[in-house]
């Protein structure tokens, strides 16, 4: 009679996923919500960030230009983006002057008179640029630095 039983649940086949199955649909889901996550991320927060990144790296760029040549330069916001005074050192181009995206605007919220100063000591005051796009200003993101570490990217509570 045992030998019989045994038989028959063999000759059965048990209904359901395997655990292998269930480990692939999971990770289908997780794929196509992190694709849908991206998709449907705000560009506007990407064009900030992006626009942060890229002042980050030529205010430090900036910074160590004054440091190397013992000359300060002055970071300063104009009406079609910004300007360094003096002018950043470049060989084949004209230097940075305005937002990558027509719609970034800047404030100095930490800084001289409205102005950043870059050097031409190693360690400088703490200064901060607070970045928003003009058509929706409470979308704002901070570069900031305090004086020691390079100006990085934080968010900014709206």
């Amino acid at each position: 009679m045992h030998l019989h039983s045994h038989r028959l649940a063999a000759g059965r086949r048990s209904v359901g996923f395997t655990l292998l199955e269930l480990l692939v649909v999971l990770a289908i889901v997780a794929f196509a919500s992190a694709g849908v996550g991206f998709a449907l991320r705000d560009d506007t927060s990407t064009r900030l960030e992006r626009e942060a990144l890229r002042l980050g790296a030529l205010l430090e760029a900036a910074r160590a230009q004054a440091q190397v040549s013992g000359v300060p330069v002055h970071w300063r916001i104009t009406a079609q983006g910004f300007r360094f005074e003096p002018d950043l050192a470049s060989t084949a181009q004209e230097p940075p002057r305005q937002w990558l995206d027509p719609d970034t605007r800047a404030q100095i919220t930490q800084g001289a008179n409205g102005v950043l100063l870059l050097g031409p000591d190693a360690i400088i005051e703490p200064q901060a640029v607070t970045l928003y796009a003009l058509s929706e200003s409470q979308q704002r993101l901070l570069l900031a630095t305090d004086g020691v570490r390079p100006f990085a990217v934080q968010a900014v509570a709206p």
